[in-house]
């Protein structure tokens, strides 16, 4: 097991227990004493554990979502974010825009995931600022704080010197014909130059965004690469964007 791995392993740990033993996680992996301390004092240097005599406590002031927002439909939007993990790499350069649903998916990301990542969403930078590893970019503006995003001039000039390897895009609606439409004027331009700026586009969508649409557009299906929904590919509420030759997962 890499250490990547195992750190993600002791992290996990703490799921089902408050403390976690050197000599108990050392039999279970079958590695030495020493290499489970040198990583606890990884983890303790990254703020994320407490050392103590013969092993470790979580630390729990800080929360892994920073803000106490209610997302709805939580269960579907963790299966669209546990499918969206499969198109993170390393060292990427990605440009998340905002949204429970990609809120969900950065709650998802392992913990030393290393990446550089674009946001102008404010949960999602707070979110994303328990990532050690992550260079985490917070594109400035004129905050709309209903859906707590920053819009304007100066976000559009900032994405347009951006070059990104993939971004993934929350959506209001998702149709067919129409493609990805938004509520809001300004979030559709920004929407627009975030997929200008990205080789790649993912969109995450739970089923009720779906076949729908809004009065400002954003793209064509043409522009977007992948669809993730909670829904099976296979399933017929979806048909047609098969049909249409999205690639669905």
């Amino acid at each position: 097991m890499l250490k990547k791995e195992r750190h993600q392993f002791i992290m996990d740990k703490f799921k089902d227990a408050d403390k976690v033993n050197t000599i108990d996680l050392a039999l279970e992996l079958e590695i030495s004493e020493d290499t489970i301390r040198r990583d606890f004092n990884e983890l303790h240097n990254k703020g994320l554990i407490e050392k103590v005599y013969g092993g470790a406590f979580l630390v729990k002031d800080k929360s892994r979502n920073i803000f106490d927002i209610n997302i709805v439909n939580e269960d579907k939007k963790i299966i669209v974010g546990q499918k969206a993990l499969s198109f993170l790499r390393e060292g990427q350069v990605i440009i998340m825009t905002g949204g429970t649903t990609n809120l969900s998916f950065c709650k998802l990301i392992p913990i030393d995931f290393s990446a550089t990542i674009y946001t102008y969403s404010l949960p999602i930078a707070m979110q994303l600022s328990q990532h050690p590893n992550i260079e985490l970019i917070f594109i400035g503006g004129k905050l709309q704080k209903n859906a707590m995003v920053t819009v304007g001039i100066d976000v559009v000039q900032v994405l347009s010197k951006i070059k990104a390897d993939v971004c993934f895009i929350g959506v209001s609606s998702l149709d067919v014909n129409q493609g990805l439409t938004e509520m809001g004027y300004e979030v559709s331009i920004i929407k627009k130059e975030m997929i200008n700026a990205s080789d790649k586009v993912i969109v995450l969508a739970t089923s009720d965004k779906i076949n729908g649409k809004m009065p400002h557009k954003v793209c064509g299906l043409d522009r977007i690469d992948a669809i993730v929904t909670e829904l099976s590919p296979a399933s017929p509420r979806i048909k047609n964007f098969a049909d249409a030759g999205a690639r669905l997962f």
